[in-house]
């Protein structure tokens, strides 16, 4: 049995599967995960395709998928008193990728599911056969409440790359920093 774990801890390696993304123990819930976001995910999603790094490029380089970071993000409060200094956390993105920011947690505000909503439908042009690619961070359940998501309001073409942003740096890939999308009528 202990040859058999070196064995998977080895392909796993070679997928680029390894830290807190080598989740074969984690059940898919049937539901949202509703807090302790960064923690092990599972390795499947119902109705979704599960990606590794090499397969996530593929479909970068090949513009085939749509690619949806759904990192958290805090904005500049509106009341901060005069003089206060406040810095945006800088966000290195899959390049071309739309962030989409704070649509990953288990329960959305009816402001935040009208946001997803609209991106998605901009972006796939109201056709939900369009590949949307989902990611985060590694360990991250908001891309993968964000993904089922999107399973549940019909897209059938749902990807989801569960080693997100770091994965991709770790693999040696291109990052470019980004900042959240924000709709036309959308106040900050």
């Amino acid at each position: 049995m202990k040859e058999k774990g070196k064995v998977l801890l080895l392909a796993a390696t070679i997928l680029g599967l390894t830290g807190p993304a080598l989740a074969g123990t984690v059940a898919e819930p049937s539901g949202y995960r509703m807090d302790a976001y960064r923690a092990p995910v599972p390795d499947s999603l119902r109705g979704a395709r599960v990606v590794s790094t090499g397969e996530a490029e593929e479909l970068w380089r090949k513009k085939e998928a749509v690619f949806l970071d759904v990192m958290p993000h805090t904005p500049k409060p509106a009341n901060l008193p005069a003089g206060t200094i406040w810095r945006d956390k800088v966000r290195d993105d899959i390049p071309g990728s739309l962030w989409l920011a704070n649509v990953g947690y288990g329960a959305l505000s009816r402001e935040t599911e009208a946001y997803f909503r609209h991106a998605l439908e901009k972006v796939t042009g109201n056709d939900k056969s369009q590949p949307l690619l989902f990611y985060c961070m590694t360990g991250c359940w908001m891309s993968w409440n964000a993904a089922k998501r999107a399973v549940e309001w019909g897209y059938s073409s749902v990807v989801w790359y569960p080693l997100g942003a770091d994965g991709w740096e770790e693999a040696k890939l291109p990052l470019e920093e980004n900042k959240p999308y924000v709709m036309k009528d959308q106040v900050n």
